[in-house]
């Protein structure tokens, strides 16, 4: 157990009403109920804590029905899992029966319930996800997650290759966690389990995978948890699109992110590993079942182009106008950031820096403007709808871009009336 002194109790979050009327709720008459995994987890380093589950030695009917007659919602999350969600003043907890496995098939577990806390310790995947903390604040670890929180160490719980052939979602976890909270290399047991392992992660759901993939391109720096999945195979299973691409920009990548300020992007930072063709990336959106704006926004990015630094600012809003900013502003980040990693010590690479600066800053800022004419404004000027309608329509727009979107309507219009009759 944890020495006493340390504590959660001076967080805000585990002083808050809501969060201490289900201690006083579960805690009665025998039960008792533990903050586990991230909150604590994030509570002892200094993180912020989004999100509070719970652990009780209370089965789910009894936490429904203790809720329900206090008044509070009750959302049967996971039933089978032990799982229901009580919704006090706004604020969801996760509460969860303790458990163990009694079969697994590396996707489901079968569980049972209990009420031993180091049963139920056991059975999760890392040591810094198995903490708990009691009502008092008393953090309690039973399975060394707070010495490898100090050392930086993501670490399973027990044999690797055990906790990882009960789901093999843990492999990408491993790396995911790593990537957010290792230091130095990954844990030598659970890298070898991960990398046996690789073949497994075939049958998982597309979601699960690309969700953990993005909360890992969401941390601050995944360069090395990056680097030891590629060197582990295991990135290439999963993401076969960047196995002749790779991901040597992704250094470059976040040294450009952490030095200008840009707001971290797990969809840049997947673009900068993935070749920029439409054709692939649209049968990777398809396979990792990316969100229809997710799969547009990389779409974008492919047919953008590529864009040098030595565009005229003319031409670069051409493009914005014809395809919008999104893929613009990925092509130039990633040229930014590549341009940035060649430029230490050379001159003539820091004007390019300072060159695609400017674009970026030009594409950041663009408003796409309004074309001024419109096809009712072409009747008025006895132009019949249909093909020459349209072909008139298309030029004026041509001419309203070739002008730098500056010509007025009435230029515009004057045009088609001073144009001479078709013959």
């Amino acid at each position: 157990m944890t020495p006493a002194a340390l504590s959660v109790t001076d967080q805000p979050w585990f002083q808050a009403p809501a969060l201490r009327r289900v201690f006083d709720l579960l805690n009665a008459d025998g039960g008792e109920v533990r903050v586990v995994g991230g909150a604590v987890r994030n509570a002892l380093m200094g993180a912020v804590v989004n999100e509070v589950d719970l652990a009780t030695t209370l089965t789910p009917d009894v936490v429904t029905a203790r809720a329900q007659a206090a008044g509070i919602k009750v959302v049967p999350t996971g039933i089978a899992h032990g799982t229901v969600t009580l919704v006090v003043d706004g604020a969801p907890f996760e509460v969860t029966t303790l458990r163990h496995d009694v079969s697994t098939d590396g996707r489901h577990a079968e569980v049972a319930f209990g009420t031993d806390w180091a049963v139920d310790a056991a059975r999760r995947d890392l040591t810094m996800n198995a903490l708990y903390a009691t009502a008092s604040g008393e953090v309690i670890d039973l399975v060394g997650g707070v010495a490898d929180i100090e050392r930086g160490m993501v670490r399973f719980i027990g044999p690797a290759a055990e906790r990882v052939a009960e789901d093999y979602l843990r492999i990408l976890r491993f790396f995911r966690f790593f990537a957010w909270y290792g230091a130095f290399r990954p844990d030598a047991d659970g890298l070898r389990a991960s990398a046996q392992a690789k073949s497994k992660l075939s049958t998982l759901s597309a979601e699960r995978v690309w969700a953990e993939l993005k909360k890992l391109l969401s941390a601050r720096d995944p360069s090395r948890a990056l680097l030891w999945m590629r060197t582990s195979g295991v990135l290439t299973k999963i993401l076969p699109e960047s196995e002749k691409w790779g991901i040597d920009a992704i250094p470059g990548l976040v040294a450009t992110e952490q030095a200008l300020g840009w707001p971290v992007d797990p969809l840049l930072r997947l673009a900068a590993m993935v070749p920029p063709d439409a054709d692939r990336l649209e049968a990777m959106a398809v396979r990792l079942r990316f969100s229809k704006a997710e799969g547009a926004a990389l779409q974008a990015f492919a047919l953008a182009g590529p864009i040098k630094d030595s565009m005229a600012e003319a031409a670069l809003d051409r493009i914005l106008y014809r395809q919008g900013a999104g893929g613009v502003v990925f092509r130039l980040k990633l040229a930014l950031a590549s341009a940035r990693q060649k430029a230490e010590g050379d001159g003539d690479a820091m004007a390019v820096v300072g060159r695609l600066g400017r674009l970026l800053d030009r594409a950041l800022a663009w408003r796409k403007p309004a074309f001024p004419v419109s096809g009712s404004d072409l009747i008025a000027a006895g132009i019949s709808p249909g093909p020459a309608m349209g072909a008139t329509l298309a030029d004026l727009e041509e001419a309203w871009i070739a002008s730098g979107f500056r010509e007025s309507r009435e230029s515009l219009l004057a045009r088609v009336t001073d144009a001479p009759p078709a013959r």
